[in-house]
């Protein structure tokens, strides 16, 4: 089964769940776990990543992921987005677990943490207890750099992490090392560099990398295609494509 581990829907025109799921359906993806999207516009990132925009709608739309992961139970799984800014983070999390979420996304671009802040360690905490990952991506920041993250994996080795777009780049030497010695730091591919992924799988082994798409920024068929040519075993093939992210979500 392949399974596209990381996907932005959001009621625009571009990034809806039908949208989506026609995608996947091109691609011959069987399933997709989704987070809220829209806090960006993704046709304008440059404008967010270089500081000229701010985030349109920071308040992530938990509950439109969770209305679409019900109307296609047999496709979709959800990672709620919470700010750690707002008040009992980890109480909404907690929240959304027991409301069928199996995953915490978080966004430093969107709201602008600290992966060293105390509500961040109780949003890790919280994903430990209830055996959920944690997936981030890294902006060209101190407090949310890849060496932060990766020092919160540390802190938390309980808790299993997803480093998303493989950190920070075309490709992250730090975010590399760091998965080889991390049994619970994982590396996603969307958006990643062919050779990175490459040289990571060769590194890391197949085991710690996680395919995803990265929609609707990209197609899930364009991602898939950079896992494909990899030239690897039928076994990694499977892990990377479904594997790992069914072992961390204990489906």
């Amino acid at each position: 089964m392949i399974i596209d581990a990381h996907a932005h829907v959001s009621a625009t025109t571009y990034g809806n769940v039908g949208v989506y799921l026609d995608q996947l359906r091109e691609a011959g993806i069987e399933r997709g776990v989704i987070v809220p999207g829209g806090t960006v516009d993704v046709r304008r990132m440059s404008d967010y990543i270089t500081g000229k925009a701010r985030p349109e709608n920071p308040v992530p739309d938990n509950r439109y992921v969770g209305e679409a992961c019900r109307a296609h139970r047999a496709k979709l799984w959800a990672f709620a987005c919470v700010d750690p800014h707002e008040p009992d983070a980890a109480g909404s999390l907690e929240k959304s677990f027991k409301h069928g979420f199996c995953g915490l996304k978080l966004s430093p671009l969107t709201h602008q943490f600290s992966f060293a802040g105390k509500a961040v360690a109780a949003l890790a905490a919280c994903c430990g207890h209830y055996g959920y990952p944690v997936y981030s991506h890294v902006v060209y920041s101190p407090g949310a750099s890849t060496a932060r993250f990766i020092a919160l994996a540390r802190q938390f080795p309980k808790t299993n992490f997803i480093l998303g777009h493989m950190g920070f780049g075309p490709a992250d030497r730090e975010a590399l090392e760091a998965t080889v010695e991390l049994d619970n730091l994982f590396l996603e591919t969307s958006t990643g560099s062919f050779l990175h992924i490459q040289e990571a799988g060769k590194a890391a082994g197949p085991e710690k990398l996680i395919f995803g798409s990265e929609f609707p920024l990209s197609h899930p068929a364009v991602e898939l295609e950079k896992v494909l040519l990899l030239k690897l075993s039928d076994g990694g093939r499977e892990k990377i494509l479904g594997g790992n992210i069914r072992a961390l979500l204990r489906f």
